[in-house]
């Protein structure tokens, strides 16, 4: 169903068509247009039977990072257990909650779809701790994040293609991927305040060079979408797998206010129920409560802002896909309940700080003996000068599963690789 116009209601703008049943697409004048894509770098025939952005997430679930996901840490490392959610699980429940909020607000699906598919394929093994491993081993090298190991890997690591390297995205898309977050710079090229510390990342100052993808304004609203579908998604699906490996309890979750009104609701609608039922209605309603939140959010912003196409959006001087402010503080107590409780807790920094060591060792190893590196990476790694060198083996280390690198280590190092 297509809103191609807003109507006036009683001084205030109707936002959604009044007939709209629930579930049911529209598309508001808001929402970013595959028909009018800004192409991509290397021109191609269109699809005759998929959008531009149909078609950057069917390459995307098609690539060798986004397989290598399944055997990528999201919390618990793989030999915790077989429940617990992977770098992919995560990927699937965040484009899951990108389409739902994408749909409500009548926005593109497909792009919403796209960037949360995408917005982790540059993790490295072992979640955050091997970001940071890998960031210590390239600090003289042009340092390492993630968010820009992504763009790497769509623009350049992915070899499909006979016409180019990398998997060819639309502008649209790899404008989400790079600044879901937010701006990356001003208008003048200045980091912003939060970021003054970290210089922009020479992946996206080279690929920008050659394909401008307006670093300074916000994001469109398909990745703004996506990206607070990933908050959502790794709110609730942390507090699921930390009540499943035992390290959180139930009562423990009446410290945060917001947990305790949710528990309050279930034990009031269904008095008596047992644990793991209650577990997975708490997870069920933080979704559904900050779902619900941001879009009508949402709606109040670009009402109250009048942001009526993708550029006003893009221009705009905040995020306009968002939670409320008391929500937002929920989000801000749930994430202080997780950090001590879960992503600290002994038994979790145990395995990564082993984790850790892996990774260190095996870029160390590489770069002062790269002959040890497979023959796909070797050919242009051992000829290149110390910082191209550094470069090709973070990208290998990078690309690598949780399961390889373990293997790898075994196999180089005696004694290691193996965790607790």
């Amino acid at each position: 169903m297509k809103s191609s116009t807003i109507t006036g209601n009683g001084g205030r703008l109707s936002l959604r068509p009044a007939n709209l049943r629930p579930g049911e697409r529209w598309i508001a004048p808001w929402a970013t247009d595959p028909a009018v894509s800004r192409g991509r770098l290397v021109q191609e025939a269109p699809s005759p039977t998929r959008s531009a952005f149909q078609r950057d997430r069917d390459r995307i679930i098609h690539s060798t990072a986004f397989r290598r996901l399944k055997h990528k840490t999201q919390v618990f490392l793989e030999h915790e257990g077989d429940h617990y959610r992977t770098r992919l699980t995560h990927t699937l429940e965040v484009a899951q909650i990108a389409r739902s909020i994408a749909r409500a607000l009548g926005l593109d699906e497909d792009l919403a779809e796209t960037l949360a598919l995408a917005h982790d394929l540059g993790h490295t093994p072992f979640g955050h701790a091997g970001e940071r491993a890998l960031g210590r081993a390239m600090k003289d090298y042009g340092g390492f994040d993630h968010n820009a190991q992504s763009l790497r890997i769509v623009t350049r690591l992915e070899r499909r293609y006979a016409d180019f390297d990398g998997l060819n995205l639309s502008w649209e898309s790899l404008e989400g991927l790079v600044k879901h977050n937010g701006p990356l710079v001003d208008r003048r090229g200045r980091r912003p305040i939060a970021l003054a510390d970290q210089p922009l990342p020479a992946t996206i100052v080279d690929y920008n060079r050659i394909h401008p993808l307006e670093l300074w304004t916000q994001a469109g609203p398909e990745a703004q979408a996506a990206a607070i579908a990933d908050d959502i998604a790794y709110n609730a699906h942390d507090i699921d797998d930390g009540l499943r490996s035992g390290i959180i309890t139930l009562p423990e979750l009446e410290e945060v206010p917001f947990l305790r009104n949710l528990l309050a609701d279930i034990r009031t609608l269904h008095p008596g129920l047992e644990d793991a039922r209650v577990t997975h209605e708490v997870q069920r309603r933080i979704i559904t409560r900050l779902v619900e939140d941001v879009i009508a959010e949402s709606f109040a912003r670009i009402e109250e802002a009048d942001l009526l196409t993708p550029e006003a959006i893009r221009n705009h001087g905040e995020a306009t896909v968002a939670f409320s402010d008391q929500t937002f503080a929920h989000v801000a107590s749930l994430r202080g309940f997780l950090f001590p409780r879960l992503y600290r807790n002994p038994r979790i920094m145990a395995d990564l700080r082993q984790a850790e060591e892996i990774v260190e060792r095996l870029f160390a190893c590489f770069l002062a003996t790269p002959e040890q590196l497979p023959d796909e990476w070797l050919d242009v790694a051992a000829a290149a000068a110390l910082p191209d060198r550094a470069q090709r083996i973070s990208d290998f280390i990078a690309g690598m599963t949780d399961r390889y690198a373990l293997d790898m280590a075994r196999r180089l190092f005696d004694g290691a690789g193996d965790l607790r």
